[in-house]
């Protein structure tokens, strides 16, 4: 079940990444796909006969991107970076929502690469302004992503951090 149970959130992760920032279209954003991503996510949390981390690490994941939708883009349509988007148009009650779904998957100590994702945007989403960022925790929490996903682009994130 697990195998399949991966495969799933892949596809779902998959769907939500094509409209965070989409490959295709006149639209880099392609917020119907991030949504039904969403819901797809929940579905699957709440039909699981007994709760996942690594499930609800990805939904959490991906409303903590879908949080910082309206922020994403200049008004001329061109990608705005994490530190200058404007933090307090970010959706707080999604920021809090992944937040309690990351503590509860965390504390299962049976979470994965989406839970660790979903923590470090956290770190990000929870600061106050990019300076006030918790870079130490960050780097600690790319330590720990780099055991279960030892990826080049993991390693370089962690650099950057």
């Amino acid at each position: 079940m697990l195998e399949r149970l991966k495969t799933v959130l892949q596809v779902i992760y998959l769907v939500f990444n094509e409209g965070y920032l989409s490959a295709r279209g006149d639209s880099t954003l392609r917020q119907d796909l991030s949504e039904e991503a969403i819901r797809l996510a929940e579905l699957l949390n709440a039909l699981l006969p007994e709760p996942q981390p690594e499930a609800m690490g990805l939904l959490a994941l991906m409303l903590l991107h879908h949080a910082r939708r309206h922020t994403r883009l200049s008004v001329d349509g061109e990608l705005v970076l994490l530190e200058e988007q404007d933090r307090s148009q970010w959706d707080q009650e999604e920021i809090q929502r992944a937040d309690q779904l990351i503590c509860h998957a965390l504390r299962s100590q049976r979470f994965g690469p989406y839970t660790l994702q979903a923590a470090i945007a956290a770190v990000h989403a929870l600061s106050p302004s990019s300076d006030a960022t918790d870079w130490h925790e960050i780097v600690g929490l790319y330590d720990v992503l780099l055991q279960h996903m030892p990826t080049p682009v993991v390693a370089l994130n962690r650099a950057g951090a």
